[in-house]
């Protein structure tokens, strides 16, 4: 059975670019927000990796980490965050230990195929958590 990751970017061809690459090997969902993204988790849905824009509209990328991480039921959904932020690989270690189910940052442009086993490397930690 395929896992399921949740898209979470405003930016409709980014979106698509996502889909597009990681459909051959998940069910992939899609949101143009934080707000769309939490309305869709919160109808009962679950997914195995979020991968996640950080400026948004409405709630944006750092609202939406923060409200996982304070879950008890989102809390251990690994996130890969994306960002075009120059700075993100410095957020890298600083926000990983705020955020403990931040599992990498990746800057826009990204590399497809490490980004594919980013998100491969993310649900693989999911799984030895949870089994663990």
């Amino acid at each position: 059975m395929k896992k399921t990751i949740l898209i979470i970017d405003d930016s409709a061809p980014i979106r698509f670019l996502l889909e597009a690459m990681l459909s051959k090997e998940y069910n992939v969902v899609s949101a143009a927000d934080g707000f769309v993204a939490l309305t869709w988790l919160g109808k009962g849905n679950a997914v195995d990796c979020i991968v996640s824009d950080l400026q948004m509209p409405n709630i944006n990328g750092w609202e939406l980490l923060e409200y996982l991480s304070g879950s008890g039921l989102y809390q251990n959904i690994p996130v890969v965050v994306l960002s075009s932020q120059p700075d993100v690989e410095m957020h890298n270690a600083e926000l990983g230990h705020k955020y403990h189910n931040v599992h990498a940052f990746v800057q826009k442009p990204f590399d497809p195929m490490r980004l594919l086993e980013t998100v491969g490397q993310a649900i693989n930690r999911q799984l030895v958590a949870i089994a663990g």
